[in-house]
Parts: C-alpha cells; sequence; structure tokens
C-alpha cells in the first residue's frame, strides 16, 4: 500500500475513533456536574447511581447498533458505515449540550438525557466494528496489530484531552459559571468533530480484501452466515478475551475520575490531571501492545496484560484511594500498563477471529454484548461495591477476579497471528477457500 494512502486510511479511522470516544469522555468526566442537573435530590450517592445508570444506556444500545451497523458494514461496505456512525454520535452529543435540566422540565429532562445516550450508544456500536474491520482489511499481513493500535491511540486521547478542557473551563470560567451552564460548551464541540470526521470519511475506498470476499461469497445473509458454527466459535472467543479489557478501560475512563473526588477527596482539578495523565499513557501502551502481538503473538501479550492486572488491580485501586496526587497517579498507571498491554493485543485478535465475508456481523456481536454486559456497567459495579462493602478497595477484588478469569479462557483460544484468518472465507456450505489477495 501506498504511503499517502496509509496515512489517509490511518487518518479517517483515527478521527472516527477520536469523535466517537471524545463524546462518550465528555459524559464520563461529567457525571458528577450531570447528576446535579438532571438528578437533583439529598443522597448525592444516589443521584450518582442514577447517573452511572444513564451512563450504562449507551453501552447496552450498543449491542443493537452493533448488529444493525454490523450487517450493513458487510452488505453494502465499510466506508458508508463509518460515515453515517460519525454522524449520529455527534448528534447525540451536541443534543446533550442544549437539553434542559430537572429544574426547568422536570421529569422531561432525564428521559431526553436518555435518548441522548440510546443514540450515542447506537453510533458506538457501529462505528468500533467498522472502523475495526477497514483498519484490518488495509493492513499489511504482518503489521494488523501495529495499525490497529496506532488508530486506537486516538481512542483514548480524547479522555485526556477532554479531561484538560474541563480544567481549563473550570479554572477560566470560575466554579459557578461552570456549574451554570458552562458544561454545555464541550457537548456543543461534539458536533463539530462529526462534521471533520464526516470530511475525511466521504470518498475512501473500501479495502480490497473486502471487495475480493464479496465478489467471492456475496454479502446476502451476513447474520445467518455468522450465526452458524464457524461464526459461533468466533463470538465465544471474543467473549473470552474481551471482559478484562473492557473493565479496565472503563474503570479508567468511566469511574476513576469520580471515584478520586468523591472517595479519594481530591481537587476536581487534581483528580482530572492524574486522570488525563493515566489516560494519555494508555493511549500510547495500546499500540506497543499491539506491536508486541505483532512480533510474538496475540495469546502471548493477552496473558501477560491479564497476570499485570491480576497482580496490580489491589495495589492501583489503594495508591488511587490515598488521597494524595502521587497515590492517584501512580495507582492508575499500573493499571494502565496492564490494559494498554492487554488492548493492544485483544483489539486485534478479536475481529481475527472471523473471515472477512461476515467479520463485521460476527464481531459486532460479540464484541458489543461484551462491552455491554462489562463495560457500561463497570462505573455502577464499583460505585455499589464501594458502598456496599464500605471499603474504597472494593473494585480492586473485582478487576481482579475478572483478570483471573480472562487469564485462564485466554489459554483456549485459537492463536490468529499467523493463521491469515482475514483471507479465508467460509462459504454458506462450510467449505474454505484461502487466498491472498494482492498487494500494491
Amino acid at each position: 500500500m501506498a504511503k499517502q494512502s496509509a496515512i489517509r486510511t490511518l487518518s479517517a479511522g483515527s478521527i472516527g475513533n477520536f469523535g466517537e470516544i471524545y463524546d462518550f469522555a465528555v459524559f464520563g468526566f461529567s457525571v458528577p456536574i450531570l447528576s446535579i442537573h438532571f438528578f437533583p435530590g439529598s443522597d448525592r450517592t444516589a443521584a450518582l447511581l442514577s447517573t452511572f445508570a444513564v451512563y450504562a444506556v449507551a453501552f447496552f444500545a450498543r449491542p443493537l447498533g452493533g448488529l444493525l451497523f454490523g450487517v450493513m458494514a458487510d452488505k453494502v461496505g465499510r466506508v458508508k458505515v463509518m460515515a453515517t456512525t460519525v454522524w449520529l454520535m455527534a448528534l447525540g452529543t451536541a443534543v446533550i449540550g442544549l437539553l434542559p435540566t430537572y429544574a426547568q422540565v422536570g421529569i422531561a429532562a432525564p428521559v431526553l438525557l436518555v435518548a441522548c445516550r440510546i443514540a450515542q450508544g447506537l453510533a458506538l456500536g457501529g462505528e468500533t466494528t467498522g472502523t475495526t474491520s477497514f483498519i484490518l482489511e488495509s493492513a499489511p499481513d504482518d503489521r494488523r496489530g501495529g495499525w490497529i493500535g496506532l488508530t486506537l491511540v486516538f481512542s483514548h486521547l480524547p479522555n485526556a484531552l477532554v479531561a484538560g478542557l474541563l480544567i481549563a473551563l473550570q479554572v477560566g470560567a470560575g466554579a459557578t459559571s461552570y456549574a451554570d451552564w458552562v458544561w454545555r460548551v464541550p457537548f456543543l464541540a461534539g458536533g463539530l468533530i462529526g462534521i471533520v470526521g464526516f470530511w475525511l470519511r466521504r470518498n475512501l475506498d473500501e479495502p480490497e480484501e473486502f471487495k475480493q470476499a464479496t465478489r467471492r461469497t456475496g454479502s446476502k445473509n451476513p447474520l445467518g452466515t455468522a450465526l452458524r458454527a464457524g461464526g459461533l466459535r468466533g463470538m465465544l472467543n471474543v467473549a473470552m478475551i474481551q471482559p478484562i479489557q473492557t473493565v479496565g478501560s472503563y474503570l479508567l475512563l468511566g469511574f476513576m475520575y469520580t471515584f478520586l473526588v468523591r472517595v479519594a477527596k481530591l481537587e476536581s482539578a487534581t483528580a482530572l490531571f492524574t486522570n488525563g495523565a493515566a489516560i494519555v499513557v494508555l493511549s500510547l501502551m495500546i499500540p506497543i501492545g499491539g506491536v508486541l502481538s505483532d512480533r510474538f503473538g496475540r495469546k502471548r501479550i493477552l496473558t501477560l496484560g491479564a497476570l499485570w492486572l491480576a497482580i496490580a488491580a489491589y495495589p492501583g485501586v489503594y495508591l488511587a484511594a490515598t488521597g494524595t496526587i502521587s497515590g492517584a497517579l501512580l495507582g492508575q498507571l499500573l493499571l494502565t500498563v496492564g490494559v494498554g498491554l492487554y488492548g493492544g493485543a485483544c483489539f486485534v485478535a478479536a475481529p481475527e477471529f472471523f473471515p472477512t465475508s461476515f467479520r463485521a456481523t460476527g464481531h459486532a456481536i460479540s464484541y458489543q454484548l461484551s462491552v455491554a454486559v462489562f463495560g457500561g456497567t463497570t462505573p455502577f459495579i464499583a460505585t455499589l461495591l464501594v458502598r456496599g462493602f464500605g471499603s474504597p478497595l472494593a473494585p480492586a477484588y473485582y478487576v481482579a477476579f475478572v483478570a483471573i478469569a480472562c487469564l485462564i479462557l485466554t489459554q483456549f483460544v485459537p492463536e490468529t497471528q499467523r493463521r491469515a484468518a482475514a483471507y479465508v472465507c467460509r462459504l454458506d456450505c462450510g467449505r474454505q477457500h484461502v487466498r491472498r489477495p494482492e498487494r500494491d
């Protein structure tokens, strides 16, 4: 693939990842202020739990979005789906910035907030699978992990950038103005990212691998094909490796900031700074994990990442709960190393479990269900555990348990690094045809 074509491909994939995760990050970091405006009441923990429940709503919409857009990606192409999802997510985010509060319209306010989160969830369900399939099928055979890892840098940097943006807005506008109306600005800015994302994606070409798979097998019923034996095996493999990556990521991205403010009693700006710094490191660790998986194999890096998290979960949460800036930073960094290494291998292995002809459909169903069950609920469960056990260390046991489970299950999935699964097309009759696509 020519250098200019590679840059264009990676840029188009990255901007979508950036926009989609920016929108989720704004909501995650805004949970404390949203709980005040949309779930007022004397019990602040109950208000936080209600807001985290709304946060989780989008994750339960993701499987539906993944199924809808996954089938479309296999039938009409990756590019059309990528252009659609970036618009839908941007719209859902911008509208949140315009919503009236509970004090203005009563119960209609949280209902409208839920509707926006559903739109975001549908979009993200299609975006993740569409972009991952597009990048995987465009990448050189021996650099799939590195390419996907590079685009995922832009799936995590928005969290750090949003943290910096919120610090600047809080300092610049003052606490009163920020709580009154300035909190809306980051949501409105999400709409602008959708415009840039669509502009970059509007004239992309489909990967040659996808074109060849479509010519050989057609794309009449990718859902039916995905639900047969080969597809179900791939979905089971995704379900076996995905949980700890999802739990670890959303502990850092959706829970830790609120934990540092509410439980560790850090100042808001300090919590944002430490969480943002940890996320920057996470964004750099994921491509390292992807490159290492290209070199040493997916299973070895998955095993290393899961083992690290099983060991580091307790000291990481313990340090974060100390209420000091150094403890918060070091504790989150301990978690970040494991999540990054594991994620770099996990994100490339998951779509490699499926052949090209129904990759988007099979990956969307299994990946989005895993994220809905383990990702959207992680902040809620972690908050509930802290309250239920009366200990700030309770989330560590949850992370360690899931890490140990995935460490064991990972040993039973196939190694996809060198089997060129991307070029295997399973026909409806169950036979396999392996063909190397032409490369520029």
